[in-house]
């Protein structure tokens, strides 16, 4: 069996991702193929789509957005993400369990013999008149008949896994901020989330599947776990087993994937791009040694926006002023200091900032 080691699947996510070349695509077009982006942080899926697409213009994902295309709701892993209506409809409730669970377990105490369905019913009655409320709006009503319980825990039970929930512009548009405001994903887009599917063979997680492999593979099965924060989907992987190709990591891990999938050359040149927060390239998998050293995992999950450099997080960067800092984690190179330079003018004439400054912090 085809080993392959962490620079060749480095090449196959960038390609994957849009990340070796920019994608003449539409946003819309590349939310789809990506998967999703993460949007916890309201600004970074723009410069995410930046990165990724040719000619992006903010404008276009705020016209998406107000337009209904595509939405922000709690969905893999129990973050925000950023998906297209159709998957968000299709893909909700795969993750109704998982979604209840982690909310539960992280309130544990807090929400321990709580009647789910009857709490839902009742925050169903309050949303019936189609107006969008904070989590305080709708848990406030509520308060008579469940007063013990903390709003927080209330709330978070009742908008990221109990009703599947969009979180409406405009929050999530080009340099704005704005509270979170609910509406059911139902009512929002006018179609109904598609059920849970009794199908054992899993329909709609082999989607999953598919649809992960094509943004993010080769990859094992715990890294889509990691992804999805599923764990329920051997079905879909026995059921998609026979369209997927199979090879083996420098660890002698299984890597499945979809047959006419990317895979570049490994030494194919990988252009510098700037990442923002929480960015899926780097999170959508359980072993990241493909595209961040071990070192620097924290940085993964603790919000910094990181550079790629030769396709791996070699530096942070952040806004100032007049233009961005780059902070490097390891010595670059002339010309790779010159890249990152020319990528990171390029950011902040994207971003707008006062300058196009461009500083290269000295290593610590």
């Amino acid at each position: 069996m085809t080993v392959l080691d962490d620079r060749a699947l480095n090449r196959a996510t960038l390609a994957r991702q849009h990340l070796l070349e920019r994608a003449d695509a539409t946003p819309l077009e590349v939310v789809s193929r990506v998967a999703g982006l993460q949007a916890q942080e309201p600004q970074e899926p723009f410069v995410g789509l930046w990165s990724r697409t040719r000619a992006f213009r903010p404008a276009a994902l705020d016209e998406l957005l107000t337009g209904r295309e595509v939405v922000r709701t709690h969905l893999m892993r129990r973050t925000v993400h950023l998906v297209t209506a159709a998957d968000a409809l299709a893909w909700r409730g795969r993750h109704d369990a998982m979604l209840r669970q982690r909310v539960l377990a992280t309130y544990r105490d807090d929400l321990r013999g709580i009647d789910t369905e009857a709490l839902r019913a009742a925050a169903a009655a309050v949303l019936a008149d189609g107006r969008p409320r904070t989590m305080a709006e709708l848990v406030e009503p509520l308060r008579d008949r469940w007063p013990e319980p903390p709003r927080r825990a209330l709330g978070e039970l009742l908008v990221a896994a109990l009703i599947p929930m969009a979180q409406l512009p405009p929050r999530g548009l080009w340099q704005q901020r704005a509270g979170v405001s609910n509406l059911p994903l139902a009512t929002w887009l006018g179609r109904d989330v598609a059920p849970p599917d009794p199908d054992e063979t899993d329909p709609v997680g082999r989607a999953l599947l598919l649809r992960y492999l094509a943004a993010h593979g080769p990859a094992t099965s715990s890294d889509l776990r990691a992804w999805c924060g599923l764990a329920g989907l051997p079905a879909a992987v026995r059921a998609a087993r026979g369209d997927l190709v199979t090879f083996r990591d420098t660890r002698g891990r299984e890597l499945l994937d979809l047959p006419t999938a990317p895979r570049p050359d490994p030494d194919t040149p990988a252009p510098v791009r700037f990442l923002p927060a929480f960015d899926n390239a780097v999170l959508g998998y359980r072993d990241r040694g493909r595209i961040i050293d071990e070192a620097h995992l924290g940085l993964s999950v603790a919000g910094e926006r990181v550079v790629l450099v030769d396709g791996r997080v070699s530096a942070t960067w952040r806004v100032h002023e007049q233009g961005v800092t780059v902070a490097p984690l390891r010595p670059l190179t002339r010309s790779e200091d010159r890249a990152v330079r020319e990528e990171g003018g390029a950011l902040t004439a994207f971003l707008g900032t006062a300058g196009t400054e461009v500083r290269i912090a000295e290593l610590p």
